[in-house]
């Protein structure tokens, strides 16, 4: 966690995919600064329940909301209960994603589509539907991934979302500055979270030799990026992506 202070007290943090990994430490690393935090997560689960205990003991203003950011609707009332809890939203961190490791071959369109719904379209419907609750000059960060610069098997459909995260941002970039609203994107490399449980410490090992840094990121390390972004420490800052990977 950043032992800098990045201002953002009394500030409105907005976060899907809150849970667990790079969401749980962005949620927490946002309160430790002071900013009211309204986080979502799609299911209940033991790290819901434990990060409502981590921000309890925190003292900070939080709220997790159950909610499918896939769903126009869901992502609508996410976005207008964070503002009648905590007021206009300061920051926008879109974290929520899937993954699945299949060729193209095996690549139904079902599965496409909810890994698309998710990752790039979810983000769409976040962000519409936080507008009207923005403040003037708001900061949104969209978490994308390496594998958009370089790609990788048996992932097409994440791939290509993670792609599209950042014309996205982009796009976004150009078309809410004239507000006041920046856009920005962090391209993550590996980092220890769930997913990386079911590697293989041969699997791990090549990974690591692969990283400049010669290991894997930390969530804390992705939340620290975030920090910088959201804040006005970033605020000429926009359309940029930023690669926090270990240089892959």
């Amino acid at each position: 966690m950043s032992g800098l202070d990045f201002a953002l007290k009394g500030r409105h943090a907005l976060v899907t995919g809150g849970a667990r990994g790079i969401g749980r430490a962005t949620v927490l690393a946002l309160a430790e600064q002071g900013a009211a935090v309204t986080a979502c997560y799609v299911h209940e689960s033991e790290q819901v329940a434990t990060l409502r205990a981590e921000l309890a003991q925190l003292g900070a203003d939080g709220t997790l909301v159950r909610c499918d950011v896939a769903d126009h609707g869901q992502a609508a009332r996410l976005s207008a209960e964070a503002y009648e809890q905590y007021g206009p939203i300061d920051v926008v961190v879109n974290n929520a994603g899937v993954i699945s490791h299949l060729p193209l071959t095996d690549l139904s369109p079902d599965e496409w589509h909810r890994v698309l719904d998710t990752n790039l379209s979810g983000m769409y419907h976040v962000i519409r539907g936080a507008l009207p609750h923005l403040t003037k000059a708001a900061s949104i960060v969209n978490i994308s991934s390496a594998v958009a610069h370089h790609g990788m098997p048996a992932a097409a459909h994440y791939v290509a979302s993670k792609a599209g995260v950042m014309g996205l941002t982009r796009a976004l970039a150009k078309e809410l500055g004239p507000r006041g609203v920046r856009v920005n994107c962090i391209a993550s490399g590996l980092v220890e979270t769930d997913q990386m449980k079911a590697v293989t410490a041969e699997g791990r090992a090549a990974y690591e030799q692969r990283i400049s840094l010669r290991r894997l990121g930390r969530p804390a390390e992705i939340a620290d990026a975030v920090l910088f972004l959201a804040s006005d420490a970033a605020r000429y800052v926009t359309g940029a992506t930023l690669d926090v990977d270990g240089g892959i």
